[in-house]
């Protein structure tokens, strides 16, 4: 007989997407919009991908035994606000780049804007 709450299964799942699966997904959504894209939707993409890589880079530190003080200012900076701006940001220029001029393979934006969705909609959820 346990006494210690069961947690929501939904609620280990969002944790797990926000940590371990949201930044990496756009991170690769975000290189191949630089691969084929053109002019500013390239860029945009770009910048995307420069925010996504040092917040991976932090979320992986301490695996890799990374604990200094700039770990220590990353790790800070990515659970301000319930980590949702680092996620936000990226997210937000990638919505840029699809509304630019140029930005090849359509495809990108509908798989970024599913993971989007289902970011805000499981942040909305459990807040």
């Amino acid at each position: 007989m346990s006494f210690l709450p069961e947690p929501d299964p939904l609620l280990l799942a969002f944790f797990f997407f926000k940590k371990f699966v949201y930044l990496e997904l756009l991170a690769v959504l975000a290189l191949l919009r630089v691969a084929a894209g053109y002019g500013l939707s390239r860029w945009m993409a770009g910048a995307a991908l420069l925010i996504a890589l040092p917040a991976i880079a932090v979320t992986f530190a301490p695996m890799a035994g990374l604990t200094g003080p700039t770990y220590a200012s990353g790790a800070r900076m990515m659970a301000a606000g319930s980590g949702l701006p680092i996620l936000v940001l990226p997210s937000v220029l990638m919505c840029l780049s699809a509304l630019l001029p140029l930005p090849r393979w359509r495809w990108i934006d509908l798989v970024h804007t599913v993971l989007f969705v289902a970011l805000l909609a499981l942040t909305w959820w459990f807040s």
